[in-house]
């Protein structure tokens, strides 16, 4: 089972575990790979319990502890988030891999990558955005996906890239 769709978060009480029963159902007995994207907003610190909100917030996370921990597969989360993680979630993983940002060479190499080299100007200093700002590669890709429309001046993306 392959899905980039799958919604698992509910905003309606007991749906969120259900969808989660119905992903680990699944993959039980399959060897499978459960990867769960932006997993900060799933394996979320537990908080102190102020209201009814808080209180099915924390059992979702129980629950999925125990499915996580019951799982015979292989289970990859991403998150550029680890400090919104609960502990516990990081406590049962054999390994925690940190991609570091790039560095400015990199930024330039992902920047030539991405700019459509036709629609710049001639003053887009490209080695000149890769020094000056800090962003990964999706914020680069998306950026320069975002606004090929303006890239003819380097003010107009300048002015975009600190957006």
């Amino acid at each position: 089972m392959c899905s980039s769709d799958l919604l698992v978060v509910s905003k309606y009480i007991g749906e969120t575990e259900k969808n989660l029963a119905q992903v680990f159902d699944a993959a039980e007995g399959f060897a499978a790979l459960l990867f769960f994207d932006e997993a900060d907003a799933l394996f979320g610190k537990r908080t102190g319990v102020q209201d009814a909100h808080d209180r099915y917030a924390n059992i979702e996370v129980n629950y999925l502890l125990q499915r996580l921990e019951a799982f015979e597969g292989l289970a990859l989360l991403s998150t550029n988030l680890l400090q919104g993680m609960d502990e516990a979630f990081l406590r049962r993983f054999d390994q925690l891999v940190a991609f570091r940002r790039p560095g400015t060479a990199e930024r330039r190499l992902i920047w030539q990558g991405h700019l459509p080299r036709d629609q710049l100007s001639a003053d887009v200093n490209v080695p000149e955005l890769a020094h000056l700002f800090e962003l990964s590669g999706g914020e680069i890709r998306n950026r320069s996906e975002e606004h090929t429309s303006e890239l003819q001046s380097p003010c107009n993306l300048v002015c975009r890239l600190l957006l």
